[in-house]
């Protein structure tokens, strides 16, 4: 019996752009799915759950900015913004949206399907952690059944999110650099990107309501790294 297709559901008002993203995923042999509106596309979600989503942003009805955060209040799938835009204000609100990465229009065919196996691969994080849970006071994060808990409450956490929570966990109480992680848990393509991971890390510091001047569980030293607290 043949593997089931990674699948992609590309969202654009562009039809162009769509026929291109099709042809260079198609090569890739991914399974791709089209919308090109935002309402279309959650309708395409529930329906065929793919793995992955790329979404552009300027879009009309539904921007992708909204699409994501509707996406968010129900699945925590991988999301590729689409932007135009070159400004990191932008880019920073795709991720404050819930964006697990953003590629800047125009990009080269290596350049997107690169992003998409990045984001894809980070899930084998997961699998490196020797223990089957980490406990740090009240959050506790399940390896096993790949969930995050704040007194006893579930956190609702981005594949992304996940990841880097992992990264931390497995290495809790150790000085990352910010290029170690983001080389890890993003790729070596993203090192510098620093803001990818200030970021991520503000979004899950409010998740674990954990506060940046008297952290609980997520410490950072400006300039040299971050780490996850283990309690005694």
């Amino acid at each position: 019996m043949p593997l089931k297709k990674t699948s992609v559901l590309v969202v654009d008002d562009d039809v162009g752009m769509l026929r291109m993203m099709r042809r260079i995923l198609d090569l890739e042999g991914y399974s791709v799915i089209m919308a090109s509106n935002g309402e279309a596309a959650l309708n395409i979600l529930v329906e065929e759950n793919p793995d992955l989503v790329l979404l552009d942003i300027i879009m009309p009805g539904i921007d992708g900015y909204t699409m994501c955060q509707h996406i968010r209040e129900f699945s925590q799938l991988p999301i590729i913004m689409l932007t135009g835009k070159s400004k990191d204000e932008e880019k920073v609100q795709g991720l404050d949206a819930g964006a697990d990465d953003y590629v800047t229009k125009p990009f080269s065919s290596r350049e997107l399907v690169a992003r998409i196996k990045a984001i894809l691969r980070r899930t084998s994080l997961r699998d490196e952690c020797l223990e089957p849970t980490f406990r740090s006071g009240e959050l506790v994060v399940d390896f096993t059944k790949h969930r995050v808990s704040l007194e006893e409450r579930e956190v609702n956490v981005t594949p992304r999110e996940y990841s880097l929570l992992c990264y931390l966990a497995h290495n809790a109480s150790r000085i990352l650099t910010l290029d170690q992680i983001l080389n890890k848990v993003w790729g070596e393509e993203y090192s510098g990107e620093s803001h990818l991971l200030q970021v991520t890390i503000a979004r899950l510091r409010k998740k674990l309501q954990d506060d940046a001047r008297n952290p609980r569980y997520i410490l950072n030293k400006p300039g040299i790294g971050y780490m996850l607290a283990k309690e005694s």
